[in-house]
């Protein structure tokens, strides 16, 4: 609706500085105040059926009946409102509800604020600095409870029947548990669907990361749809593979080589780290497996006198390395193209660091789902997926088909 400026002239005929305008007592608090009052005036003489004063009212059976206070808080900072009553309390205003305290938009805020990592505190200190609005930890853990629910439904929703590729994987974060402060592993699943597209399948909390609980995570996905997947990437916790394969047996488990080559450099003093880890790098990147146990044997050939460790770690883990090589170009670059997990950590490691720890699990996974709500609005279609669906088709066309048969 058009504003005529005659009126805004009106309304400006006094200004003199800004905070007149948007100052404590300025115009736009008042504004917004005459308004929200003549609209709820507006609302009870439709609900009465007639105008204040109108004789139409005498012995209707319900009147006016005066108003009362409220106070309010928004972007605006806070307004009092005088809501007004009907004798047969009968009257519920629409634009501004009864219990409703604050503005549509404004828990949207605290919300955000929450999301981007920031605690009680600061919520309190921020809202105080730019709004003039004075809210307590209960009101913030009141606004932020409502996310519990939402991240049950989406813990708990339908997933898609086969993924391309998933990458299995598991952070630590500090929180109370029975009383006490723990380091616990939350477990992370990240699904890239036939269509390319990436998405977090769900977040589980244990006590640490084992193969058992992995058993019971992926028992979870094929129970919300899931039938199949073509790549599993994990790393190299004992039982790993058997957990994947025990649920999905004709899963292609790929063993990630970032996890390998970092597990390596722990044997390596800081000032040789750079250089055993550029030596490492040619296994990775060879084109064939015969070249990468080439590459392997140069690598051990080199430092195997001094870190014989290395050498051993990586023969024991080859099996589930070079599994990689097998695949065409098109998926090899796809897969390291989408390897995700490392960048959702940092996001999710970003957005927890202002916390010293968390009062309890479920407030944990309430921030971290927030905190992905964020970080996954930015991503996009995997680069080349098409070239890799083509090859996945040629591999394995008939489990595709299978997976999405109804």
């Amino acid at each position: 609706m058009k504003i005529r400026t005659e009126l805004i002239d009106e309304l400006l005929k006094d200004y003199q500085k800004p905070e007149d305008i948007i100052g404590e007592n300025g115009l736009l608090k008042r504004f917004v105040k005459a308004v929200l009052e003549r609209a709820m005036n507006a609302e009870l003489t439709h609900h009465l059926g007639y105008e204040k004063h109108d004789p139409a009212g005498y012995k209707s059976g319900n009147s006016r009946n005066g108003t009362s206070g409220k106070t309010v808080k928004g972007e605006f900072g806070e307004l009092e409102i005088e809501v007004p009553r009907d004798r047969a309390s009968t009257f519920e205003p629409r634009i501004l509800p009864k219990h409703q305290t604050r503005f549509t938009g404004f828990d949207d805020k605290i919300i955000s604020m929450y999301a981007r990592g920031m605690t009680t505190r600061e919520i309190e200190g921020h809202l105080k600095e730019i709004y003039g609005v004075d809210v307590s930890p209960t009101l913030v853990s009141q606004v932020t409870e409502a996310v519990s629910e939402e991240v049950k439904r989406w813990q708990s929703r339908a997933l898609e029947p086969i993924y391309g590729i998933v990458y299995l994987d598991a952070l630590y974060v500090k929180m109370r548990h029975e009383g006490r402060v723990e380091n616990r592993a939350v477990y992370v699943a990240i699904g890239v669907d036939l269509e390319g597209q990436k998405d977090v399948l769900g977040l589980w909390c244990s006590a640490n990361e084992g193969s058992k609980f992995w058993l019971s995570v992926l028992t979870d996905l094929k129970n919300r749809g899931v039938k199949d997947m073509l790549i599993v990437w994990v790393d190299r916790l004992k039982g790993f593979p058997q957990a994947i394969e025990a649920v999905f047996p004709l899963a292609q488990v790929q063993l990630c080589v970032v996890h390998l080559i970092r597990a390596s450099l722990n044997y390596v003093n800081w000032k040789e780290r750079k250089q055993v880890a550029a030596d490492l790098k040619p296994i990775d990147r060879a084109a064939t497996a015969a070249e990468a146990e080439m590459n392997l044997e140069s690598f051990i050939l080199t430092w195997g006198q001094k870190y014989k460790a290395i050498g051993k770690l990586w023969k024991e883990n080859w099996e589930r390395v070079i599994p990689f090589f097998a695949f065409p170009e098109e998926v090899r670059k796809v897969i390291y193209t989408t390897n995700a997990v490392e960048a959702l950590h940092r996001g999710l490691r970003k957005i927890i660091k202002n916390r010293g720890s968390f009062p309890s699990e479920e407030a944990a996974l309430k921030l971290l789902y927030l905190a992905l709500q964020n970080i996954s609005e930015k991503w996009e279609a995997v680069q080349h997926w098409k070239q890799a669906l083509n090859q996945f088709e040629i591999l394995w066309g008939d489990r595709i088909r299978a997976a999405q048969k109804v």
